[in-house]
């Protein structure tokens, strides 16, 4: 994916992540209560989406039914990716070290790095 998403595209696209297809409507009742969007604002950024080819649609009668044309997993790498390469210079060690001196990381997270490592190292 080359193009960037938006905060509020991206709350559209966590709706398709989560179950797709589904028409203009469905997403409008999916999209959290708290954004108090209208089904115009889903709309259009739905279009945006479908503009920069993220998702796509299929017609069913009269109306459409969307799709993520890319995956969340492949989002969140790739996304990922970009902030380490802009913010810690393409290494991860820099980024957890961040957090760590900002208290951001629990002894649960390191708990959790930590059997990730292992799993890695084996």
């Amino acid at each position: 994916m080359t193009e960037r998403i938006s905060d509020a595209e991206h709350a559209v696209m966590e709706v398709l992540w989560s179950k797709s297809p589904l028409t203009a409507q469905e997403v409008v009742e999916r999209v959290p209560t708290e954004r108090g969007w209208s089904a115009n604002t889903v709309k259009t950024l739905l279009g945006r989406l479908l503009a920069k080819s993220i998702i796509g649609h299929e017609e069913e009668g009269r109306r459409y039914r969307y799709r993520p044309l890319v995956a969340r997993d492949d989002y969140v790498a790739g996304e990922s990716r970009k902030l380490m390469d802009r913010l810690f210079g393409g290494k991860l060690t820099p980024l957890v070290a961040h957090l760590a001196e900002r208290d951001a990381i629990t002894d649960q997270d390191i708990a959790e790095i930590e059997a990730l490592l292992k799993d890695l190292k084996s």
